[in-house]
């Protein structure tokens, strides 16, 4: 079964790239989020945009490769992971430079205490990985199904190649093979083979090649620089701000149509373009989920999230912030938010309490929200004595799937493209100066795309460390099952054989109808279903409420039959009063089933009341058959 990947690939001129089954290599950076592309086939070119590319890979390379990834965050120790920060914390000066010489590198090596070359092997690595995972110390020994040199070799061949092949001089990769061996004769140590050293220049990032062998204007022409020097000292992604509100416009069903109340929104944006990052919709009160959620959804191209929506435009805003502030509020604080933020190098800072003024740019894009919320049926308005002769919920008309569509089209066709007052442009605009440059400032260039984004929501989900049984493994009660599983049954732990082994799994709280297992055997997650696929999708929050109320009954002895058929019966319940009572309607809006339902093609704008449909006589819909509601194939019982 094909892992997860958590890698991220960079556009630039030469990479090769798929996009729509057809393969190119990328000739021109013609904007931020688009470029000109050769056709590998028929040599024409093309415009193509860059979250709608993929990495090419080679004939013959499919999902069987399977590539030994860097473990999940949480299988690091506290000390493992202090020093992945402590050298994280030693290259981010480095970061924050476009243009960086040997002499500075020196410096910030010296204060702390490494080689000048160990910095630049850290840099590299973090660079291409995108994560922080990467820093972790090698633990002594061989890893399985891979090879490396002694760390003195290492440094052998990186100063070679300082001194040699990224100066002035332009030396050759040959002239960088002799000076390798020579430096090996004078330590007296077994030189590598003269094909590792050039492998290592194969590796070398291009536009930090050029500008070291004295090219600065022609990698400025092609890449840029890493990071942005700007009138305001700042550049995009540089600080997001998240934060929470209630919906001004009440929600309703989508079966009856019906109001359920309002939802929450979290939501993020740029401070620097005031672009709007990510956003995250739900009947359930945010917590550390939804910052997570929001912050994975910000990280990833938003093409695939705008065509579910069917909502046209461009939402060209994807990448790894350097800072998140984020509300200080104990709900919003947990180990899988704070460990995966880590993990892509991201600084969580806590808004201080008392200080409403923290987060200006995202408090007054909330009143940008209002003031949307406010031209919807079932708006809410900000003040009671706005609402008088205004009856929200009799007036409320739109889905939550209807309501994110109007949002993510009024933020991606008007907010971002209207002029923002405190930019003197619109943030569309000023986010294409931020990654492009002009003629007074240099741009960041394009940020590096997800290879999956699933994995980047996989790393801030909440966790759990269980153990492979027989029947497979058990979280809450709930069995999961997957043939991935068998060769870990009863899998005894490496550094302690009389003990079981435990096993990193993690679960998203909106459907918890399968897990994401960590493989050992290359370090992705992979799904693994109920092991009864006939039980339904469910939510975390309805889990806990049963759950809350199979032990208020006293039940002792609580398995998954008596979870999925308290589950049933509290559906029941709720589907026999959803047409009357509005806390049932909401409850109903938790199961995971009627998020996948399609919207009703009842006319926005139109009351509660004129969608609401004319229920069947309850004698004619048990005389005729057909009457019958069809159940969606995963609400159909089976036993595996």
């Amino acid at each position: 079964m094909v892992g997860i990947s958590r890698n991220f690939f960079q556009v630039d001129v030469g990479t090769l790239v798929q996009c729509e089954g057809r393969g190119y290599r990328v000739t021109h950076l013609i904007s931020a989020n688009s470029v000109v592309a050769e056709d590998l086939e028929t040599k024409e070119s093309k415009r193509l945009f860059i979250d709608a590319l993929k990495i090419l890979q080679e004939k013959g390379e499919s999902d069987e490769k399977h590539e030994v990834a860097a473990p999940d965050s949480l299988q690091y120790s506290n000390e493992e992971w202090a020093e992945a920060q402590r050298r994280l914390k030693a290259i981010k000066p480095l970061l924050q430079e476009p243009i960086r010489t040997r002499a500075r590198v020196e410096i910030i090596a010296k204060e702390h205490g490494v080689h000048a070359a160990t910095l630049y092997k850290w840099l590299n690595l973090f660079q291409s990985a995108g994560h922080v995972s990467v820093l972790i110390p090698s633990k002594r020994g061989r890893k399985t199904g891979t090879t490396f040199l002694e760390e003195h070799l290492e440094t052998i061949i990186s100063s070679a190649i300082q001194d040699e092949y990224l100066t002035k001089q332009r030396g050759t990769p040959q002239d960088v093979v002799d000076e390798v061996f020579r430096r090996c004769r004078l330590a007296k140590v077994v030189p590598p083979h003269a094909n590792t050293v050039r492998n290592r220049l194969a590796a070398l990032k291009p536009a930090s090649t050029l500008r070291a062998r004295g090219f600065r204007d022609k990698a400025r022409d092609k890449y840029g620089p890493i990071q942005g020097n700007f009138s305001d000292g700042t550049y995009p992604l540089a600080a997001v701000q998240i934060d929470h509100t209630p919906t001004n416009v009440v929600l309703v069903d989508e079966k009856y149509r019906q109001p359920i109340g309002r939802a929450w929104l979290t939501l993020a944006i740029d401070t620097f373009s005031r672009m709007v990052v990510g956003l995250f919709i739900s009947f359930e009160r945010p917590d550390a989920s939804a910052v997570g959620i929001c912050m994975a959804r910000g990280i990833c191209t938003k093409r695939e999230y705008l065509a579910q929506l069917d909502v046209p435009g461009d939402w060209g805003v994807w990448g790894v912030p350097a800072i998140v502030y984020v509300d200080n509020a104990k709900e919003f604080r947990s180990m899988a938010l704070e460990r995966g933020a880590d993990e892509y190098g991201i600084d969580v800072q806590w808004r201080p309490v008392k200080t409403p003024n923290f987060g200006g740019h995202i408090e007054r894009m909330m009143g940008n929200v209002g003031n949307h919320d406010r031209k919807l049926p079932g708006a809410t308005f900000s003040k009671p004595e706005q609402r008088v002769g205004y009856d929200s919920d009799a007036e409320a008309a739109l889905t939550v799937r209807e309501y994110e569509q109007k949002l993510v089209d009024f933020i991606v066709n008007i907010y971002h493209q209207r002029r923002h007052s405190a930019l003197g442009m619109s943030p569309a605009k000023r986010w294409e100066l931020g990654v492009n440059g002009d003629g007074q400032s240099m741009g960041t260039g394009s940020m590096p795309i997800p290879e999956n984004p699933v994995r980047i929501e996989i790393d801030f989900m909440p966790f759990f460390e269980r153990t492979v049984q027989r029947y497979g493994i058990q979280i809450d009660n709930i069995f999961y099952y997957s043939r991935a599983l068998d060769r870990y049954i009863n899998a005894a732990d490496p550094d302690a054989p009389d003990r079981k082994r435990d096993f990193l799994v993690r679960r998203h709280p909106s459907n918890i109808s399968k897990i994401y297992f960590l493989d050992p055997a290359d370090n992705r997650y992979i799904e693994i279903p109920y092991r009864n696929i006939g039980h339904p999708p469910i939510t975390i929050w309805e889990l806990r409420h049963v759950l809350a109320i199979l032990k208020k009954q006293s039940e002792d002895d609580i398995d998954e039959d008596r979870i999925f058929a308290a589950i049933e019966r509290m559906r029941t319940r709720v589907e026999q009063a959803v047409a009357t009572t509005k806390a049932a309607r909401r409850q109903q809006a938790r199961n995971p089933a009627s998020e996948s339902r399609p919207a009703s093609a009842a006319v926005p704008g139109h009351t509660a009341a004129a969608a609401k449909p004319q229920k069947e006589p309850a004698s004619a819909a048990a005389d005729d058959p057909f009457a019958m509601e069809i159940l969606p194939f995963d609400q159909v019982t089976s036993q595996r």
